[in-house]
């Protein structure tokens, strides 16, 4: 089973072709693939030391969007169907409630500023923003 959604089909309805309500009809169920929560932009290389220990866990990634910075988790939503339709809509969370059709990724790529999925890149990011770790040396150690 797939963690991530499948990219758009091309048999689909375009979204502005859709009906707002009948959507998720046509969905691969996206939203309800992955979480992702802010956190705060890392400043020196304790906090980076955090989003390098986010970035040690399984489906674990870290985005930027518009200078925001977010943990996302690649997860499925254990009330979603085979048929990508939420099997508790009329019982769903508050936030599902408040997630619109205006903001579905129905036909959305993940494409964002600065994305991270091992702790090797968000050591070298720090490193390139912060420059070399004190004490460290600037070199590349020898393979």
């Amino acid at each position: 089973m797939s963690y991530y959604a499948p990219l758009a089909k091309t048999d689909r309805p375009r979204k502005r072709d859709v009906s707002p309500d009948k959507l998720c009809e046509y969905c691969s169920g996206k939203c309800c693939r992955y979480f992702a929560l802010p956190i705060d932009a890392p400043t020196n290389y304790e906090e980076f030391d955090y989003v390098r220990w986010y970035l040690l866990h399984d489906r674990a990634t870290i985005f930027v969007e518009n200078g925001n910075w977010f943990l996302m988790v690649q997860t499925i939503c254990k009330a979603l169907d085979e048929n990508n339709l939420c099997k508790i809509y009329e019982k769903r969370p508050q936030i599902c409630r408040e997630y619109a059709t205006e903001k579905c990724e129905y036909e959305d790529l993940f494409v964002f500023e600065k994305y991270f999925e091992t702790p090797e890149q968000i050591e070298e990011y720090a490193e390139a923003v912060l420059g070399p770790r004190p004490g460290a040396d600037f070199r590349t150690p020898k393979p």
